[in-house]
Formats: structure tokens, sequence, C-alpha cells
């Protein structure tokens, strides 16, 4: 338990941090026509921030070691702000001209600013964290550039490649600048800086007696932007067939030109091990012609396929083992342009793939040896913005917008009988700085033998986050995200759908199986973050609320409703250190009426990813709506 103690401690500190800035205001409005009780204070939060920054200027060593810990200064980007920007914008009258030099700059995680150049390392920590540091090689920062010494510069490709940039693990942000004292009408000079993240991490998470987590990262070996991440949990309490007490999770990524990827990666867990080994090319990019991916992959797992999960009828489980052998290319098309100033940002792309899969061994299930041939055409726009305080603290984060039509025809070569499978897809999203974000995506797919339809599947999702409010230095937005899976004539038994983790109810662990074949959950998050940073780390409370319906107990109803949804509410804290591989990890407090494993309902939890994340608009590979 002593692994918790500093948890407890940050816990305590911060929701003396984040208490609502309504009482700050309040005293500072009463405190002008007021004189405060000198035996019975009130809670005054500013007092206690004012306290803790004079405290940091003390000359002791305690208030040297406080100083350290404590960071109250406002940053210099954030009090600048950043009005939302669109990227493909940016640099458009510098298109077509030709690159005369590339000058690339990498900072170090610790100390240095790419909004600031006065800024160095400061302390003993950020020195030696630097010394630890393997700064990004310019041949891996050349490897994302889309332009090069002697060529000329495509449109948005100076916005992109700040962007692409931005995206990769090894880099917290990256700015591409025009030298304009040197440009001509011809050419130009272009100057990159990067700053690193600290790429090497590791974790462990004490969870009881005998159980825990243990992971380790490295996002940057050597430099390059090669990628290991294992993650190892051991004492578990898995129940049923195949259960073991622990589970390992691990890959290996490493990039080439041209955003060439090859990776490998291993899972073993309670009933599921799989391998995969993947070469991909994706439309990484507006300007993106080709794309195509070709992997390997071995599953062996047991499927439930009877039983209702209950204390007199548990379920049967079967073995099935299988594996699938992918291929697929897409090529984008550009659109004719009737701006002559600028370019079309639409792309109709087609596609096409073939999905081979050899089962060695399989349950009574519908389930047959299978090669599966799709094409898929489509029309896409894509646009970036930039803003900050979305799921950064502050950081310059890129925001996909556009639109997304897609359609998706193929046939299935099986041994029980061929048929043929349709699918749609329609996505849309947009943004304004003061009116905030909407996502919306819809999805369906069956197969069609017969004359009938064969599990199918119908998916839907709303992403919905509020501009940004200020209240002195504090800052919040809120969330909400609504999901639907609706399995349609699904195979007899056939139920993967859990609302355990993030396709569900965060931090949920049931006491039994729950598994059903149609599913929809509503989530609401408030964010505030603050202005205090400890160590390098943000702090933001959170505060949230979960509704997940399942039809684990009504199989033959499509929509979940028919039974009593669970819920989950909680108060959390977020951390996120920019330096870090691992930039963020939360500590929650949760509380869950019915379906926990813990009688009372309540469960503490710690998760290091972050719970929503954007949804793109480039194509990936032609493929059956996922029913997951």
């Amino acid at each position: 338990m002593r692994y918790l103690v500093p948890f407890y401690w940050l816990l305590w500190l911060g929701l003396l941090v984040v208490a609502s800035p309504v009482i700050a205001q309040q005293a500072d409005t009463t405190r002008l026509t007021t004189r405060p009780d000198s035996l019975r204070r009130r809670f005054d939060e500013e007092r206690l921030l004012n306290g803790l920054k004079a405290y940091t200027k003390r000359k002791t060593i305690a208030g040297k070691a406080a100083s350290a810990l404590f960071n109250f200064t406002e940053r210099r980007e954030d009090r600048a702000g950043l009005d939302a920007v669109l990227l493909d914008r940016q640099f458009d009258r510098h298109s077509y001209k030709i690159v005369r030099s590339i000058d690339i700059q990498t900072l170090d995680a610790f100390g240095f600013s790419i909004s600031d150049s006065t800024r160095r390392p400061r302390n003993f920590m950020e020195k030696t964290g630097n010394t630890l540091h393997i700064k990004t090689t310019r041949s891996r920062v050349r490897q994302v550039l889309l332009f090069r010494i002697g060529e000329e510069l495509e449109p948005q490709a100076l916005a992109e490649s700040e962007r692409l940039l931005r995206q990769t693990s090894e880099l917290l942000d990256a700015r591409v600048f025009v030298n304009e004292r040197t440009t001509t009408a011809d050419s130009v000079d272009i100057r990159i800086i990067t700053k690193d993240v600290f790429s090497i991490s590791g974790s462990f998470q004490l969870r009881d007696v005998g159980a825990g987590v243990i992971g380790l990262r490295d996002v940057n070996f050597l430099g390059q932007g090669h990628q290991i991440r294992n993650r190892y949990e051991y004492g578990r309490t898995d129940v049923g067939p195949g259960a073991q007490t622990w589970r390992y999770n691990g890959s290996y990524l490493i990039p080439f030109r041209n955003f060439f990827y090859g990776q490998a990666q291993y899972r073993n867990e309670t009933r599921n091990q799989e391998s995969t080994l993947r070469f991909s090319r994706d439309f990484f990019s507006v300007n993106t012609r080709y794309a195509g991916a070709i992997s390997y992959r071995y599953v062996d797992r047991l499927l439930a396929t009877g039983g209702t999960g209950s204390e007199t009828e548990p379920y049967i489980f079967s073995p099935m083992r299988y594996n699938e052998q992918d291929v697929w290319v897409g090529r984008a098309l550009r659109l004719k342009s009737y701006d002559l100033g600028y370019e079309n940002p639409g792309r109709f792309i087609v596609s096409a793939r073939s999905i081979r899969t050899f089962y060695s061994a399989k349950p009574a299930l519908d389930l047959h040896n299978a090669n599966l041939m799709l094409a898929t055409v489509g029309y896409s726009v894509r646009r970036y913005y930039k803003d900050k305080y979305l799921f950064g603290f502050g950081r310059t984060e890129d925001i996909p917008t556009g639109t997304l039509a897609s359609l998706t025809t193929g046939y299935e070569f099986n041994e029980q009988g061929d048929r043929r499978y349709y699918g749609f897809r329609l996505g849309y999203a947009g943004y304004h700085p003061q009116r905030g974000y909407l996502y919306m995506n819809g999805e369906f797919g069956s197969y069609r033998r017969d004359g009938r339809w064969q599990q199918g599947v119908l998916t839907g999702e709303v992403l919905l986050f509020t501009r940004l409010y200020h209240t002195g230095n504090y800052q919040w937005r809120h969330f909400f995200w609504q999901r639907s899976s609706i399995g349609l004539n699904r195979l007899p038994d056939e139920r993967p759908l859990s609302i355990d983790g993030e396709r569900g109810l965060r931090g949920f662990q049931p006491g039994t199986i729950l598994l059903g074949s149609s599913r929809v959950t509503l989530n609401y998050e408030a964010t505030l973050f603050t202005p205090v940073s400890f160590l390098g780390f943000r702090m933001a409370g959170i505060a949230f609320a979960d509704v997940a319906w399942l039809n684990s107990n009504n199989l033959k109803q499509a929509l979940p409703f028919y039974d009593a949804p669970y819920m989950g509410f909680g108060l959390g804290l977020r951390f996120r250190n920019e330096y870090a591989a691992v930039r963020t990890f939360q500590i929650s407090f949760g509380f869950y009426p019915r379906g926990m494993s813990a009688p009372n309902g309540i469960r503490i939890f710690e998760n290091s990813r972050a719970y929503y994340d954007f949804s793109d608009f480039s194509f990936s590979s032609p493929g059956v709506v996922r029913y997951q």
C-alpha cells in the first residue's frame, strides 16, 4: 500500500486546487465590503494559491524545493492564446516555389520552448532529463516532410508536414517557418523546429496484494522513431475455462521512408491469443495518392457458444483458431477545382481488398473458411484546424473536420455458400472556437444470401464538446459522447459486445460476464484545466456520468432498451506531462449502482489513455463494419 500514498496526497492537493472557482470569485467581491472573520475563515482557494506562490519564492531549502515542484508562472504561449487556424490556407502564397534549403532544429524534451527561444533548462531535474534523453535525429524529421530540397512545393505541403510532425508519438510539438526575408518569387528557405517528448517511460500499478500492472515503452528508440510497447498485468481474477492470472500485450513499430510502416504485435490474455505482422502505408495526407497494406494474423481463442452466464446456466466455451491473410490497395483522385485561387479539397477514392480466413478449429457456430473480396468507392473532404485545450493542456492540437461518404460491396466465397456484402458510411465534423466541435458518424454493413440479410450491424456515433470557458486562470469544457452498436440477424448466441472499459462505463468491472449483441452508451464529462504545474505535470479536474444499455438477457430484441441500464458516476484528477511518452494519466473515483464486482459499487482506478479522441476523415482499408 505504500505505493498509493503519493496518489492520495496528490488527490487531496488536487481537490483543494480544483475547488469551484465561484468560491474564489465570491471571496473577491465580499473582500471589498465585508471584513473577513479572523476566527473562522472560510476556505479561500485564491489565498491558498497565493500562499503557495509566495512560499516558492523563499530562499530557504524548503522554498527552493517547492519552487522545483510547483510552477505557477503562466506560460507565454498560454497568454498569447491561439485562434483557430485553417491549416491548408497558411502557406498558400508559397505553393509551387522551389525549396532552396531546409534547416532542421530539434529541441530536447525539458526546458526548451518552440514559441520562446530564450527558454533554457533551469534546474537540475531538467538538465538531468535531457542528459538521459536521445534527441530525434534530423533524418527521422526528414522522413515525415512532404517536400525535398530542389523540388516544387505542392499545395498544403508545409501545413500538412507541420501537422504530421505533431502527430508523431516522439514529438511534442513542431513548427514550420518560411524565411520571409530570403524568400523570392520562385524559391523559399524553410526552417523547422521540433520539440521532443521524453520517449522512455514505465508504469507500475499496484491493484491489490499480488496484483498489478507493469508497463515499459520507448516511442523513439535511439531517436529513430521506432516504438516499443510492453504491458504485463498479473494477479488477475478471471473465471471460467481458459482463465489465467496474467495478461500481456506488446508491439514493435518501425517507420520507413515515404510513410511505410512495419509492425509486429502479440497479445496473450484470458481465452484469447493473437499474433500479427503488418506492413502498411495509409492515406496520411490530403495529397496522398496511393495507400495499401499487407498483413498476417493468427488468433487462438475460446468463444462463448452457449449458456446465459447465470449461476444455474454458465457460459459454454468452445475453441476457435484461425489465421488471416489480408492485402489491400487504394488510389485517391483529385477533383477539378472551379476556384482558380485554390485547389479542390475533395478527393474521390477507390480501393480493393482481399481477406482470406482459414479455420484450424471452430465451434459449432456458422463459421467457415472464406475468401472475402471487397471494393470501396468514396468521397472525402479533409480540413484541419489548430487550437488548444481540447485533449491537451495548452499544447497545439490539430482538429480534423470535413465530410466522408463511402459505399462498400463485395463477395465472400466460403464452404457453406457464397454471399454478398454491402456496407456504407456517412461522416461529418465541424469546428468553431465559439461554438465547439461536433462529430457525427453512421455505418451499416450486412451479408446477404438467398434473399436474406445475415450478420448485420448498425453503428452510430456523436461526439460533441463545447467551446472553452474561462474563469480567471481556470478553463473548462463539457464533453458529450453517444455510441451505438446494434446487431441485426446475428448468429445464434453470438454475443461479442461488452460495456466495461473504453466501450462503455469507464472503470466498470462487472461481477459476472456481461455480453450482448446490441449496446448503446452515453458519456458525459466536464474537464476543468487548472494553472498548477507539478514536476512538469499539468493538472485538471474531471466529473463524469456514464450510462450503458446491453441486451444480455434479451437477445431476441435488436434494441437493448428492454433491459435496465448500467450507470457510473465519478470524479477524478488528470495529470499530463507534455515531455513524457505516456503524457496523460488519471486517478478516478467511481460509483456504480448495479453490476459491479465490488459489493459497495465503489472503485478507485487509474488509466493512462484518453477516453475521447478525434476521428480522422481519411480513408482506410475497405472492410466490414466492426462489431465489437
